[in-house]
Formats: structure tokens, C-alpha cells, sequence
């Protein structure tokens, strides 16, 4: 059978410690779990079962795994020490029956994105960001008709368009709109980004620098490799859609404090085909996973024995035909989230009202 694993890590460490091991997690201080977590081996968390193919009919079943090393580590460690545990975890996947390996979260990021990760296992690796890059677009379009925001009249933004995720994204996303921003640091980067983009649709492709620029667009991308947030309140349009496919958070907290007239999303949920049952809360509603979960087990339907998402250039047709095998299988992007936590039709509801109230006083103040 093409079972498969996915490493997963503490993102919070308290707050995922818990998960696992409640008396250590709220014992155990933030400081002393970042400390003791170097030393820890890697850790079984769940095995996952009932995941059935729409399209073949083909059931797998699969693994969590926890990488001990917090966000925080895998920043500051040398590459080459976090290379060490990630492979001791992937070991103990092909241990357990593994076909193939999903690497989660800041494991994916690490050094080269998984090449020399791969190299050390006998299975083939994914990064599943083909798949993430997908939803997110998917799910920036569908938050949109949702916020009755027309694509096919509307401005809209990737913020890191010259990255190898923001690149794919702007492709994936001019040909569903009116107009498009690239936004990046160096002009030189963005000039040969809008030729690809401009190659593949009908819409206007502008280019800036200035963040700005942001409130003159209705839906936003944004997936930079910036270490603190790059995207404020004052920067957003009222009534407009943000997609944060970067880790760290491209957006502040400050904005859902601050604009209740904005709807902010992790790209989306997906839901997975059969009676999928995780054994775990990673924080998701019965059922959903991660697109990178998603692609990782996609594969394992496959069964094409292969690596998939690896390294730094992410290429349209990898996404797109990612996007076509899952949707064969039968996964679908199906919700959102925000800072972690679903998002429920009242509440992007309620963000939609706020906007319309605040747009509405916007246009008497300004008649």
C-alpha cells in the first residue's frame, strides 16, 4: 500500500506540547520547551486513517510526526543541524511504512526546501507547496465572490511577486482578473516576473515597490520572506480580501484588531475525500488538512513513487497539475481560516457589513 507520513512541528510551543503531552505543556515554560526540545527524538503523534480516492476507489492510510524544533530553532540552527532531526524524522516514517514523506510547516523552508533532505531518504519527499500555492489562489478567488467582490472587474495584488511561490501566484492569478500589481523590493526582479505574467492572460499587470499601492487593490496575495509583517492596517482597502500564504505572517495582528471591514485568510482549507480520521488536532475541523498535507497524500494516491514539490523554483505547470490530480482524487478547497481559526459564514458576514458601513460613510463624506 503508498502509505505516507507528514512531519508537522510545534508552531506554539506551549500550546502544541499540550496537544500531545498535556501535563508537560502546561508545566513546562515556553523557554524550557524551546530548551529540552533540541534533545528530544523525533515523535509518533497519530496514525491517520480513511482517506479514500474518488476516482479509484484506492484507500491509504498514514502518520503524523513531530519534528521537535520550534519555528524559532529551525530559523537560528545552523541548516545543517535541522537537516540532522528533520532526516531523523523521516527515518522513523520509512520505519513505520512510509512510501512517501511530506515535510510540514518551517521544515519545508529550511536551507534548500527539502533537496538535501531527500537525499537521505529512501522515499520520495514533497514540500506540498505545488498544492498550497493552488488553494491559496482558489481560495483568494472563492473569499472574494464571497465578499461580493467581482474578479473579473477587479484590481488585485501579489505581494512578493518576484519569489519563486509570488511568481507562480501572479501567473496563476492574472488570468482571473482585470488588473494585477506585482509588488516587490527591486524593480529589475518585477520587470521579468510581469513578461511571465503578462504572457499568461488578459489582465493589466502593473508593477511597484511601494506598499501603498495596496489600497487601490480588492484582493491581495501575499507570500514574502520577510521575518516581521510587512502589511499594516492603513495599507488595505476597505471591503478587500488578503491572502497570507507567508510564514512568519506577512499581516499584522494589528489589521483584525483594527479593520473589522477586511477579510484576512491562510490561504484555504481542503477537504479530503473517504472518512478521513487524523487522530489529532492540529486545529482544523473534522475532515480538512493543509493543502501540503493534501498534496502529500495525493501523491500516496498516485502512487507515482516519485518526489514532487522540491527546491526553490516552483513551476506552473508543477501547480497546476497538482491542482488537476487532487481534484481528480477528490479533494476540495472547502473554508477558510484566519490566525489559526476557522472562519465561519457569520463572521465573513459580519466583516462584509462593516465594510459596506464603512464604504457607504466613506461616500457621503466625500459627496
Amino acid at each position: 500500500m503508498d502509505n505516507f507520513a507528514f512531519i508537522i512541528h510545534p508552531v506554539d510551543p506551549k500550546r502544541d506540547v499540550q496537544r500531545k503531552f498535556p501535563i508537560l505543556g502546561k508545566v513546562l515554560p515556553e523557554p524550557a520547551i524551546n530548551f529540552f526540545s533540541q534533545f528530544f527524538p523525533p515523535v509518533y503523534i497519530s496514525h491517520i486513517t480513511g482517506i479514500v480516492s474518488q476516482a479509484t476507489g484506492k484507500e491509504i492510510e498514514g502518520w503524523f510526526i513531530a519534528c521537535p524544533l520550534t519555528p524559532k530553532q529551525m530559523v537560528s540552527m545552523p541548516p545543517e543541524v535541522v537537516y540532522k532531526k528533520v532526516i531523523q524524522t523521516g527515518k522513523l516514517a520509512q520505519k513505520l511504512g512510509a512510501k512517501m514523506i511530506g515535510l510540514g510547516g518551517f521544515t519545508s523552508v529550511v536551507g534548500d526546501g527539502g533537496i538535501t533532505i531527500s537525499q537521505h531518504l529512501d522515499i520520495p519527499v514533497t514540500t506540498g507547496d505545488s498544492y498550497t500555492v493552488a488553494v491559496a489562489v482558489e481560495a483568494t478567488y472563492n473569499a472574494a465572490l464571497q465578499m461580493n467582490i467581482n474578479p473579473t472587474t477587479a484590481t488585485a495584488a501579489v505581494v512578493g511577486a518576484t519569489g519563486s511561490i509570488g511568481r507562480v501566484c501572479a501567473q496563476l492569478l492574472a488570468s482571473r482578473v482585470a488588473k494585477i500589481v506585482l509588488i516587490g523590493r527591486r524593480l529589475d526582479a518585477l520587470k521579468q516576473v510581469q513578461a511571465l505574467v503578462e504572457a499568461q492572460g488578459q489582465s493589466e499587470v502593473l508593477i511597484s515597490t511601494n506598499m501603498e499601492d495596496l489600497r487601490k487593490c480588492e484582493m491581495v496575495l501575499t507570500v514574502t520572506n520577510a521575518i516581521e509583517a510587512v502589511i499594516k492596517p492603513h495599507h488595505l482597502k476597505s471591503g478587500a480580501v488578503v491572502c497570507d500564504v507567508a510564514r512568519p505572517r506577512d499581516v499584522s495582528r494589528q489589521v483584525i484588531r483594527e479593520r473589522d471591514d477586511i477579510l484576512v485568510i491562510e490561504g484555504g482549507m481542503v477537504r479530503v475525500p473517504g472518512q478521513v480520521n487524523f487522530n489529532f488536532d492540529f486545529g482544523f475541523p473534522p475532515g480538512m488538512a493543509f493543502a501540503c498535507m493534501a498534496e502529500t497524500m495525493t501523491l500516496a494516491l498516485d502512487g507515482g513513487g516519485k518526489s514532487y514539490t522540491l527546491g526553490k523554483n516552483i513551476t506552473l505547470d508543477q501547480v497546476k497539475t497538482m491542482f488537476t490530480m487532487s481534484t481528480r482524487h477528490g479533494f476540495k478547497v472547502s473554508g477558510f481560516r484566519s490566525f489559526e481559526l476557522a472562519l465561519t459564514d457569520e463572521k465573513i458576514n459580519q466583516i462584509k457589513q462593516n465594510a459596506h458601513q464603512k464604504q457607504t460613510q466613506l461616500h457621503w463624506a466625500n459627496s
